[in-house]
């Protein structure tokens, strides 16, 4: 048995400056009728990067949906049309005040995708320079340097949740080990 969905309808509920609302009625595999309500994004970058001592740089910042600060890797929303690279690039730069000589791709993932279509490209960066610091107006964050101990410590500890923060560290760390 394919177990995929066919739609029947699609409408849009919602269409904001980040994402927007579809609810879908679709065909179930089984012939029966199903409802769905999806999140239409995107998609984003992550980007591990490593200094010369080959600590991580990371962002502290608030996130409103959960009321809590995280630490994440930099990280950022692709524009219409945008290279992931790119993007990450950009985001890198304009997050840690950064430039990196080195990118390499560690994939991508789906965080969410029970309801959204966003995909997360994740980047490993290396050969760092001071870039320009130059957040958007309603960025608001500080930039921490950790260990990969460091790091792994407080994944295990539950103190790094973040979902691509933790599959970029993994993947990041296993490259670097591989190559």
């Amino acid at each position: 048995m394919e177990f995929n969905e066919k739609t029947i309808t699609s409408e849009k509920k919602f269409e904001g400056r980040i994402f927007s609302v579809r609810t879908e009625t679709v065909e179930l595999p089984e012939g029966k009728t199903g409802y769905r309500e999806m999140v239409d994004h995107p998609g984003g970058v992550g980007i591990v990067a490593i200094t010369d001592s080959g600590n991580i740089l990371f962002v502290s910042q608030y996130r409103k949906a959960i009321e809590k600060e995280l630490l994440e890797i930099p990280a950022g929303k692709l524009e219409k049309g945008e290279d992931p690279l790119e993007c990450g690039r950009r985001e890198l730069e304009e997050e840690t005040g950064f430039k990196a000589s080195e990118f390499v791709s560690l994939g991508h993932l789906y965080p969410s995708p029970g309801f959204a279509n966003e995909t997360t490209h994740i980047f490993l960066a290396w050969g760092l320079v001071a870039g320009e610091l130059n957040r958007d107006e309603d960025e608001f964050m500080n930039v921490i340097e950790l260990s990969p101990e460091e790091v792994y410590d407080k994944i295990m500890k539950n103190e790094i949740t973040d979902a691509k923060t933790v599959i970029g560290f993994f993947k990041g760390m296993e490259y670097m080990k591989n190559n």
